[in-house]
């Protein structure tokens, strides 16, 4: 295994860590946290309760993230990495659907 493929595989380790660590900091938080980027979040009947939710949700997104980049690990000329790069669509829009139809719904204040 080369290095360029292993400093890849990090790299995108990484990127899946960050967005664990958004989602421990979304957990704990004591004001209502954003899950799209330049949206001021709505206001939360349960703020903690919401930010758990999305919290855990930005957790599985950074775990289930970095366990799609294992296929970068077969090598530089495999097609592998097609299940990486449709995962990460298929996982994103997943999230989005998550959030907006179940945590944004069942917490916004009406």
């Amino acid at each position: 295994m080369g290095t360029e493929l292993m400093t890849g595989f990090i790299i995108w380790l990484a990127g899946g860590g960050l967005l664990t660590a958004v989602g421990i900091g979304a957990f704990f938080s004591k004001k209502e946290v954003g899950f799209f980027c330049n949206v001021k979040p709505l206001p939360m009947r349960d703020v903690k309760a919401y930010n758990r939710a999305v919290g855990k949700l930005f957790i599985g997104y950074g775990i289930v993230f970095a366990v799609l980049g294992l296929p970068m690990l077969a090598g530089q000329n495999s097609g592998l990495i097609v299940i990486s790069v449709l995962g990460v669509v298929a996982e994103s829009i997943g999230a989005m659907a998550v959030y907006i139809l179940a945590i944004q719904k069942k917490y916004e204040k009406k």
